[in-house]
């Protein structure tokens, strides 16, 4: 792991078992089973959750009544930014990621229709991962040394069928505060560069030097500008990201936010500064804090009109058992 790892070299470092099948990338199979140790021990223990020997939904739980009223209020001019991008079959995605559409024409083939009224209709048949584009990672995704949040262990709740505890359906209506921190602003350039990352100081002050202020249950989104790289070069867009680590992803959780998410693939600086540590942000918010992780938000419009604080919704696909989803989140000024 002498080279810094690249994005599919990080998901070669995460599963060991995988890591014959990645060989071929940069981190060969000794060196990635070698690596997960160190990021388990570098996080510490799964945290009991501050809600509750039973609690599933994490900061969810700060997202109250008051709390959705205060977001509605923040609707001045009726405008709503979707903050997905458009998915299809070209669309990078962690490997070995991938989905499609496929559309038919049951039983209308040779231009057959169906009554006196002569009926056509087109369904469509998805196949693929969930975890591609804009999506949420739940607490089911990602983990310490097999533990997930509030201390629940893989053998216990993850089946071929889909998990039984910490699904994405089981995820409240997330219908909050939103607030936007432009990274790119901050270091005076139009996008941050592959690797870049943010460090815990620097997200403070771009925050102090922005006026912005994060208050429970709030979601807040990081702007780098690292999406434009999309267009421009898909596999180097997919290969590198800007974001920030551990410890940036600590200060972030002592804001109490119910997520956190960015216009990256992966919220996290890739490759990683410490190739022995990989994704240790995912396992500070998802795992030791219940935050959700949203990615690849589209923020360029937001930035476009100086949007930084705004009302933030989004009702995810109810899959029972899937640990992602791919979103559409709305923000509305």
């Amino acid at each position: 792991m002498n080279r810094l790892m690249s994005r599919r070299s990080a998901l070669w470092g995460l599963c060991g078992g995988c890591a014959a099948l990645g060989s071929g990338f940069r981190a060969t199979p000794v060196q990635a089973q070698g690596a997960a140790p160190a990021a388990a021990a570098a996080a510490g223990p799964v945290r009991p959750s501050r809600f509750g020997p039973n609690d599933t939904i994490g900061n969810m739980n700060l997202v109250t009544p008051q709390k959705v009223q205060e977001a509605s209020r923040l609707v001045t001019q009726g405008r709503a930014y979707p903050l997905g991008i458009v998915v299809d079959r070209s669309t990078p995605a962690f490997p070995p990621r991938s989905v499609g559409v496929t559309v038919l024409m049951p039983g209308q083939e040779g231009g057959q229709t169906f009554g006196s009224n002569k009926m056509s209709y087109v369904d469509d048949m998805i196949s693929g991962w969930l975890g591609v584009g804009t999506q949420i990672d739940t607490f089911a995704h990602l983990g310490i040394d097999y533990t997930f949040y509030n201390g629940n262990k893989a053998a216990d709740f993850v089946r071929t069928t889909g998990v039984t505890k910490l699904g994405v359906e089981g995820v409240p209506p997330m219908v909050t505060r939103g607030v936007l921190v432009d990274l790119a602003k901050f270091r005076n350039k139009p996008r941050l560069d592959g690797g870049e990352l943010v460090t815990a100081d620097e997200l403070r002050q771009a925050m102090q030097q922005q006026n912005v202020r994060v208050t429970p249950g709030d979601v807040v989104v990081l702007h780098t500008g690292w999406l434009s790289m999309l267009g421009e070069n898909p596999k180097r867009f997919g290969d590198e990201e800007p974001g920030i680590d551990g410890a940036g992803a600590e200060f972030l959780a002592s804001l109490q936010p119910c997520a956190v998410g960015a216009d990256t693939w992966g919220v996290e600086a890739v490759p990683f500064k410490d190739p022995n540590l990989l994704w240790q942000g995912h396992q500070v918010l998802l795992a030791q804090h219940g935050i959700h992780i949203l990615e690849t938000l589209d923020t360029a419009p937001l930035v476009r009109d100086g949007v930084a604080e705004f009302m933030f919704v989004l009702g995810q696909p109810r899959y029972k058992g899937a640990v992602q989803a791919i979103i559409n989140p709305i923000a509305i000024r």
